[in-house]
C-alpha cells in the first residue's frame, strides 16, 4: 500500500488527494473519540473557543495532519517544496562553526520535513526516531533524506541511541529530536505552556548540557501551500547550575513551542491530554 501511495503522487497532483481525504475526515473523527475529544478541549480550554468554533478547528486540525502525512509521501516520491526560512542565519552560523550542537522540535507542524529544507553540507544531522513503523516506510525515509545527509538513530531498549547521539555530538555533527513527548520516561521538567503547566522530557536538555553545546528550536509549519521553518536560539544561562539550567532551557523551548502553536493553532498533533499529571 505504501508502494503503490508513493507510485500514486509520482503521477497525480496531491491536491487531487487532499479533495478526497476532506470528505474522509468526518469518519476519522468520528471513530477516533479519544484523540477528537483531546483536540476539542485543547481548543476550548487552552484558547477560550466556543463549541462550534471548536468543533471547526477540530476538522481543521484533523485535515492538515492528513495533509502534512501526504506530503511525507510525496517527498518520497521526489516531490519538492518551497520552504522559506525564518532565522536561518544562527542555523548556519553553528553550521559553520566548531562543534556540534542538538536541534530540537515538536509534534507541531511536519518536522521531517525540516530535514528536507534545513539541510547541512559540511555537518551530518543525526535525526532520533522511534521505531514501530513498517520497514517500507523506513527505506523510503532513510533513502530520501540520506540525499540530505540526515541519518536516523532509532530509539531502543538497549539504550545504544544514547552512546550514538553523545558519539556524534562527540564528532562535531547534529543531533536532532523532538521535545515535547516523555514516552514513559519519568524524567520531565514542568514547564507553563499556553496558560498551564505540562511535562517537558528532560532528556534532551540535560544532553545539551552536560555536553555543553547550542540548541536551537526548529519548528517547520505548513503555511498557504510552502513550508515555513522557524530557527530559534534556546542558549544555556552559564551562571546557573546544571540541573536549574536545564530547567530554563525548556521554559524557553516551551515558550518558543507556544508562540508557533498560536500563530498554527491548526498544527498542533499531540492527539492526548498534553496537560494531565
Amino acid at each position: 500500500m505504501i508502494r503503490s501511495l508513493v507510485f500514486l503522487m509520482k503521477v497525480i497532483d496531491r491536491r487531487i488527494i487532499y479533495c478526497f481525504m476532506a470528505v474522509v475526515v468526518p469518519f476519522y473523527m468520528l471513530f477516533n473519540h479519544k484523540g477528537y475529544l483531546a483536540i476539542y478541549r485543547f481548543f476550548r480550554e487552552r484558547f477560550g473557543y466556543g463549541r462550534i468554533r471548536s468543533f471547526l478547528n477540530v476538522y481543521a486540525n484533523h485535515f492538515r495532519f492528513g495533509q502534512v502525512i501526504i506530503d511525507r509521501y510525496a517527498a518520497f516520491a521526489g516531490k519538492k517544496f518551497r520552504f522559506e526560512l525564518d532565522g536561518n542565519e544562527r542555523f548556519m552560523e553553528l553550521v559553520n562553526g566548531e562543534g556540534g550542537f542538538v536541534q530540537l522540535s515538536s509534534h507541531a507542524g511536519n518536522y521531517e520535513m525540516v530535514g528536507y529544507g534545513l539541510t547541512s553540507v559540511t555537518k551530518k544531522i543525526n535525526g532520533l526516531f522511534y521505531g514501530g513503523e513498517t520497514q517500507v516506510m523506513m527505506d523510503f525515509r532513510r533513502k530520501i533524506l540520506a540525499m540530505h545527509n540526515v541519518n536516523l538513530i532509532e530509539v531502543n531498549e538497549s539504550m545504544s541511541h544514547i552512546f550514538n547521539m553523545n558519539a556524534a555530538l562527540d564528532r562535531g555533527e547534529i543531533v536532532s529530536m523532538t521535545g515535547d513527548r516523555l514516552f514513559g520516561s519519568a524524567k520531565s521538567i514542568k514547564c507553563m505552556f499556553l496558560g498551564k503547566e505540562a511535562h517537558f522530557p528532560m532528556g534532551p536538555f540535560a544532553l545539551a548540557v552536560q555536553k555543553d553545546v547550542p540548541m536551537l528550536a526548529v519548528f517547520s509549519m505548513r503555511d498557504h501551500g510552502q513550508y515555513r521553518v522557524y530557527v530559534r536560539d534556546i542558549r544555556q544561562d552559564e551562571s546557573l547550575p546544571l540541573r536549574a539550567r536545564m530547567a530554563d532551557m525548556a521554559a524557553k523551548f516551551a515558550a518558543e513551542l507556544e508562540r508557533v502553536v498560536r500563530l498554527y493553532p491548526t498544527q498542533w498533533f499531540n492527539f492526548y491530554d498534553f496537560w494531565k499529571e
